[in-house]
């Protein structure tokens, strides 16, 4: 199966006129805005979400979620994004496929369009940070890779990099010694931040070796990736590792660009809520990993977007006059 992410193709592009307005639009198809969508629905709200890619977001291309309720076995973040959008759908949601390219109280421009609602909601999730190391742009593709689910499969029998220490980064490099014959962990601390379980599991694994207090300085090779120069942060020594592949895992930025101007952002760019999702702007909510909070998960991203289609719900209801 091929787990790349691709746009829908545009005979799935829902026909909606820019005349047309709704109660609700939602931005963003990942776990907070499906949720959000099913919640709406469910209390009947004339609703649209705006998606650039694929429903289920940067969950979808989790390999294995080991800790969502009701899943003790756990599930694939594309089975969980497949039952979601489907729940939704029951639900008679409508998606258009494009790109939000400005967002402001009462309209969503999406490639050249712009539709209308009385209120928003933002769950335009996040998208990993880059390295910045030479290299690493000229390898994109070609090496270097932020989707262990996408690309691992062409790993068989590599030596493969993983760069960093979290959860992310240690489920993902678990998952890559189904392919990879040897997976080494950079890291620029002497301990991962993952959870205690997954770091036990990687330590455990004779595939996996680590490089503690290590960055990657450069990234390199003719065509494709042949080697990772790597700066030991307490020594300062240069070491030059083979590799065949690079996967970066080193946190996210949130996609808050479009929105810019309209919510309040924090110095990181993520939006700041409520603890009922509401944002700086009057009927503009926003829930998931684009907000301000501690803990990004699926779980936490599903109940604000619960929260968030509530207060939606409850706004709408107070403009109309209701009680």
């Amino acid at each position: 199966m091929n787990l790349k992410l691709e746009a829908r193709p545009a005979v799935e592009t829902l026909i909606v006129t820019e005349k047309e307005g709704f109660d609700l639009i939602i931005i963003g198809g990942g776990p907070a805005g499906l949720t959000a969508a099913i919640y709406a629905l469910r209390a009947r709200l004339n609703v649209l979400l705006i998606e650039k890619l694929v429903l289920g977001g940067l969950a979808s291309t989790a390999y294995h979620i080991d800790n969502y309720p009701g899943f003790p076995e756990g599930i694939s973040g594309l089975d969980l994004a497949q039952k979601l959008g489907d729940q939704a759908k029951k639900l008679g949601l409508r998606t258009f496929w494009g790109n939000a390219i400005k967002i402001k109280k009462h309209e969503v421009q999406v490639d050249g369009r712009t539709f209308h609602a009385q209120a928003l909601i933002i769950a335009t999730g996040t998208e990993p940070l880059r390295l910045d190391v030479p290299g690493e742009e000229a390898f994109r593709g070609k090496g270097v890779s932020y989707c262990a689910t996408c690309d691992g499969p062409f790993y068989q029998d590599k030596n493969i990099i993983v760069v960093g220490g979290g959860n992310a980064a240690i489920a993902e490099a678990i998952f890559l010694t189904r392919f990879a014959k040897k997976v080494t962990i950079v890291h620029r601390r002497d301990e991962l931040r993952a959870d205690k379980l997954l770091a036990e599991q990687a330590k455990n694994h004779p595939k996996i070796y680590f490089f503690w207090h290590s960055a990657v300085e450069k990234i390199s090779g003719d065509k494709v990736v042949d080697e990772v120069t790597l700066r030991d942060l307490l020594s300062d020594k240069i070491v030059k590792v083979p590799a065949d592949g690079v996967f970066i895992y080193i946190g996210s930025k949130p996609n808050s660009a479009p929105a810019k101007g309209t919510v309040k952002l924090d110095p990181k760019g993520f939006i700041i809520t409520d603890d009922r999702m509401l944002t700086s702007a009057a009927g503009v909510f926003a829930a998931g990993d684009i907000r301000v909070k501690t803990l990004r998960q699926v779980v936490t991203a599903a109940a604000d977007g619960a929260t968030a289609a509530d207060s939606a719900r409850e706004y709408l209801t107070a403009q109309a006059g209701g009680v």
